[in-house]
């Protein structure tokens, strides 16, 4: 099994989990639909919402290299979007997600 995988960073104990908070015009062009996308293809785990002051958080769960590879993307986002920031802190006391979802705008 590939060491990227989700499942055999949880078995390994290599887990990480973190918050993703991007800005910049990045509601309304696509990007929680782009994240959503991208996520799966990485097997990535988590969630993606719009936030009320206009920026985008995500929880995104899985090893280190998944994990750089979906924060690499998230700062650029799809075509449409105009990224100023991406900021990310790691999660400690995470719960296990076991799929990657769209949530409601917080």
């Amino acid at each position: 099994m590939d060491s990227v995988n989700h499942p055999a960073a949880t078995a390994a104990g290599q887990l990480e989990t973190r918050r993703v908070r991007v800005t910049g015009l990045v509601q309304g062009v696509g990007f929680r639909y782009a994240t959503l996308r991208h996520a799966r293809l990485l097997e990535v785990h988590g969630w993606v919402r719009n936030c009320a002051d206009g920026s985008v958080e995500a929880m995104i769960q899985g090893s280190r290299q998944q994990l750089d590879l979906m924060q690499r993307w998230m700062r650029h986002g799809p075509r449409t979007a105009q990224v100023q920031g991406l900021s990310a802190s790691t999660i400690e006391n995470r719960p296990i997600f076991t799929r990657f979802e769209q949530h409601p705008t917080a």
